[in-house]
């Protein structure tokens, strides 16, 4: 992440902000509670994960056969400050869209 623009231009996609969203509120997810959350395929939200992370903003790590993502502790603070100001927008509806999902017990 070296520019704002960069940051806008991956955040713009709802998608990709919902997931930002996701990881800001629980810490770490691992892919099939993302997928629950967002109602979506598991390979649409690796796609997502994939911009994710080459833009800087999520690190993964592996644990056996999951995939657990959360923010980078390496982004400027720049952009964990504006990630935290969305987040204060949207923490209920994240909330939400969290306790509706359901757990795959990973």
């Amino acid at each position: 992440m070296q520019h704002p623009v960069q940051l806008f231009k991956t955040l713009s996609d709802e998608t990709r902000l919902s997931i930002v969203m996701l990881l800001r509120e629980s810490g770490e997810l691992c892919v099939c509670d993302i997928c629950a959350a967002m109602g979506e395929s598991q390979p649409k939200v690796s796609r997502h994960m994939a911009i994710l992370r080459e833009a800087g903003l999520v690190s993964v790590r592996r644990e056996g056969k999951w995939m657990y993502y959360r923010l980078s502790p390496h982004m400027p603070a720049w952009a964990a400050a504006t990630i935290d100001t969305t987040w204060n927008c949207l923490r209920e509806e994240t909330r939400e869209r969290l306790k509706s999902a359901l757990s795959c017990g990973c």
